[in-house]
């Protein structure tokens, strides 16, 4: 296979990458250091490269030079990596750790920009073999506030000049599979997250009268208990939805009724269906536990990432291709979906796609090494090539099947 050929001779180039992109983590929308690095990577490829105008984006597009199709007829591929950092204080003892405090790529996305610099070295050295144009998505704030959909406003699914056919990405891991492992399922992979905030509005009074107040705190805390029964009982156990409080506020001392009490808490859910109804429970719950007690309610829904969906022969393409560069050994079916998120689940709602997981777990102890996003989480970057060999062939191969299936129709 070329791309592996040319994967291993560029490969300590991305490691080197990957190295420098560590030391220099960025959050959110605006990754200027990360932006200039993506940009330095490129210099000497024959790309149209567009910056972000509200974010730190990257979009490269190469045409290809291969096939009969011309013009409107071409295909073309999307390949997306992902490129912000987390606000975690690396505590690994790393030659490239983090330079920047309390920031840190704990969730491998330094090595994922490595491998899209490396497919798109990888096609353009074999643009006379490529039948179709490839778009290049370097995005910002994966990890919050998102930057799919923004790109997707900016014009990044028709930056080719024409919509994209099919896109891809691939994740890294830390743990849970062997090194060089790849692994996924079709349909439902990540979950649905949203943020539900809720204040409980009572009346403040002396903790040693509460007869004379209305107190929220113990209300808070009962509607925090029943939405755990909710979730049980009233949603499919197929179908499953997790509700977090993860955060809670109430009072400013031991003997004084607050006015009110907060919490807030993620919400995750594994279909459209799910997602709408436990919007509408969560309201309907909240507000008549505090009735009951004769206080107020007020709900407010913040939607996140919808769920992303890996489409059945997308999947099924990058599945075989996997098995056909690696070998079968080096794929493992995912058995469940899991229940966190992923922006790139924007793009799967308006294109066919797929997205595989890869495991760079540089401990033979994988089933107890640190997860993604811990302060300890380390990844082998001896996995970046094989990562850019996949994005490559996969653009290659799809290019070339949409180009004859263009012929023959």
């Amino acid at each position: 296979m070329r791309t592996l050929d040319i994967a291993s001779t560029i490969g300590p180039d991305l490691v080197a990458l990957r190295r420098e992109l560590h030391q220099v983590p960025e959050l959110g929308l605006e990754l200027p250091l990360t932006q200039r690095l993506v940009l330095d990577a490129l210099v000497g490829l024959d790309l149209e490269v567009t910056l972000g105008k509200g974010l730190s984006s990257v979009v490269a597009v190469l045409r290809g030079r291969g096939g009969d199709r011309t013009g409107v007829d071409r295909p073309v591929v999307l390949l997306r990596g992902d490129m912000d950092a987390l606000p975690v204080t690396e505590d690994l003892d790393l030659e490239h750790v983090s330079r920047h405090p309390g920031l840190m790529h704990a969730c491998g996305h330094d090595l994922h920009v490595a491998g899209l610099v490396g497919a798109a070295r990888i096609l353009h050295d074999l643009r006379d073999e490529l039948e179709g144009d490839v778009v290049f998505m370097f995005q910002p704030g994966e990890e919050g506030p998102g930057g799919a959909e923004p790109m997707i406003a900016e014009g990044l699914l028709d930056a080719a000049g024409r919509r994209v056919d099919a896109a891809y990405a691939l994740h890294v891991f830390s743990s849970e599979h062997p090194l060089g492992q790849w692994f996924g399922r079709p349909g439902p992979l990540m979950a649905a997250a949203d943020e539900v905030k809720v204040r409980v509005v009572g009346e403040g009074g002396h903790g040693s009268q509460p007869f004379r107040a209305k107190d929220p705190i113990p209300v808070a805390c009962e509607i925090v208990v029943a939405l755990q029964t909710l979730v049980t009982r009233q949603f499919d156990v197929f179908d499953p939805v997790v509700i977090t409080v993860g955060k809670f506020v109430g009072g400013t001392k031991d003997n004084i009724i607050p006015d009110d009490a907060v919490f807030e808490a993620t919400v995750r859910s594994l279909s459209p269906e799910a997602r709408k109804a436990v919007s509408g429970k969560i309201t309907l719950l909240a507000e008549q536990l505090a009735a009951a007690h004769g206080l107020t309610a007020e709900v407010e829904h913040l939607p996140g990432y919808p769920v992303t969906v890996n489409d059945e022969d997308e999947y099924a393409f990058a599945k075989d291709t996997i098995v056909d560069l690696f070998g079968a050994d080096r794929y493992t079916h995912q058995r469940d979906p899991e229940m966190g998120a992923e922006d790139f689940s924007f793009v799967g709602e308006l294109v066919p796609s797929a997205y595989v997981n890869l495991s760079a777990c540089p401990v033979a102890d994988h089933a107890s090494a640190p997860d993604n996003h811990s302060p300890r989480a380390d990844f082998d970057d001896s996995v970046v090539p094989d990562g850019a060999a996949l994005l490559a062939e996969l653009a290659l191969r799809r290019t070339a099947q949409l180009s004859r299936r263009a012929t023959t129709a």
